[in-house]
């Protein structure tokens, strides 16, 4: 009978606490915290300490900060009768918990990762700006291993995904047994359970987007020093074309920081016949003002607003296709100097500028880059008096007070 292999995760569950970064016993962070959780012995002296990050009821198998697994005394002694040459088991002391707990740490690192009967497997790019991970795995759903290559272990991290703490079924019936709390059980052996017609749509989707993805990348380089991909978090969801928003920081040559929304023009995920570019479109908002903490900052949330907006109102979306638009969202953690009486704050959009190309173009066709300049209240107010050709005639007095489409929290009205 063919041995069963199982992926042993946390069980996160409300009311549990949740342990924090691994210490010193003289309270500084340990200098290479993923030590444990790479396959190898980590041959560490030395008293460590986990600080509680959220108090509640203690568990028999957790993680600490960096997937570090955590057991208490009982569960460590299993380990120790069924696996004793697989894992290193490292005192540690919990803050106002007795214990004894240790981290858990397996010594085997086995390539078995059976790429074909997992679900998806996603690869490191060049474009991806880490040439050192170039090749290897960048994501994976629904892992499946090969116990061929396993031989005698039971506990082992396959080398290709380390981040995966697999066990044996021996290991995984007696912490059932035991009544081992904390610990949950994802089967990596036996039949895929993936649908191969999904797992090509799959393959198709994440084709498309990374040929847009590539295509829009090129042009934000060409526009100053790009920052890297993890500076403005991903948030999946929402209306956009791909189910996910994105922004790109851009350190532009005269100082200035440019922020670019990076998705509106993303494949539409339910279209797989053809390269397709969204809604054609991606916002771009400037500031010279410094943005110590850029993705909590003014800029961002407004430019964010700004592109959900765009993105759940296709009537938005027509209107600005006929030019430049003015729109309002909500003002909350916005500056005071911005704020409508109502508390909301005003932009417009689609000024034109030498500085920035008016368009470009991805696999799917043509996108248009909208710029988003920041109103003061009282332009807002003027704007709204005018009537037809106003927004035409702020943009030529920004244009003619020099700042044009860049954005500031505060400045002079010209109005």
């Amino acid at each position: 009978m063919a041995v069963r292999y199982f992926d042993l995760a946390e069980d996160v569950a409300e009311g549990f606490w949740c342990l924090g970064h691994p210490l010193k016993a003289e309270g500084r962070e340990l200098d290479d915290p993923w030590q444990f959780t790479v396959g190898k012995s980590a041959h560490f002296t030395g008293q460590i300490q986990l600080p509680l990050s959220l108090e509640g009821e203690a568990r028999d198998f957790s993680h600490a900060a960096f997937a570090t697994p955590v057991v208490h005394a009982r569960l460590a002694d299993l380990f120790k009768a069924l696996a004793p040459d697989d894992v290193e088991l490292i005192p540690v002391e919990v803050d106002s918990h007795s214990g004894p707990y240790f981290i858990l740490n397996a010594i085997r690192a086995i390539p078995c990762v059976d790429v074909e009967a997992s679900e998806e497997v996603n690869y490191w790019k060049e474009e991806d700006g880490f040439p050192e991970k170039v090749g290897t795995f960048f994501s994976l759903y629904g892992l499946r291993i090969d116990p061929s290559k396993v031989g005698d272990a039971k506990v082992f991290r396959p080398s290709e995904w380390d981040v995966a703490l697999i066990v044996s079924e021996d290991i995984k019936e007696a912490m059932e047994r035991a009544g081992i709390t904390g610990a949950k059980f994802e089967s990596v052996t036996g039949p895929s359970t993936f649908d191969p017609v999904m797992r090509s749509e799959t393959k198709k989707r994440r084709e498309l987007w990374d040929q847009a993805h590539a295509a829009r990348e090129a042009v934000w380089k060409g526009l100053g020093t790009l920052e890297a991909w993890s500076v403005i978090s991903m948030v999946l969801g929402g209306d956009w074309p791909a189910g996910s928003q994105a922004w790109r920081v851009i350190r532009r040559p005269s100082g200035n920081t440019l922020v670019v929304t990076d998705g509106l023009s993303a494949p539409f995920t339910d279209i797989l016949d053809r390269p397709t570019a969204g809604f054609g479109f991606e916002l771009a908002m400037e500031t010279p003002e410094p943005l110590p903490d850029l993705e909590k900052s003014w800029l961002v949330q407004l430019l964010e607003r700004v592109g959900n907006e765009l993105a759940g109102h296709e009537k938005l979306r027509d209107a600005l296709e006929r030019g430049t638009l003015s729109m309002e969202v909500a003002g909350t953690h916005l500056p005071e100097t911005l704020l409508t009486p109502e508390g909301r704050v005003a932009v417009l959009l689609g000024m034109a500028t030498e500085s920035l190309p008016a368009r470009f173009t991805v696999p799917g066709g043509e996108v248009r880059l909208v710029t988003v300049k920041a109103l003061l209240p009282s332009e807002l107010k003027w704007l709204l008096q005018q009537g037809r050709g106003g927004a035409a005639e702020l943009a030529r007095r920004f244009t003619e007070a020099g700042d044009g489409y860049v954005s500031r929290s505060w400045r002079q009205p010209v109005v």
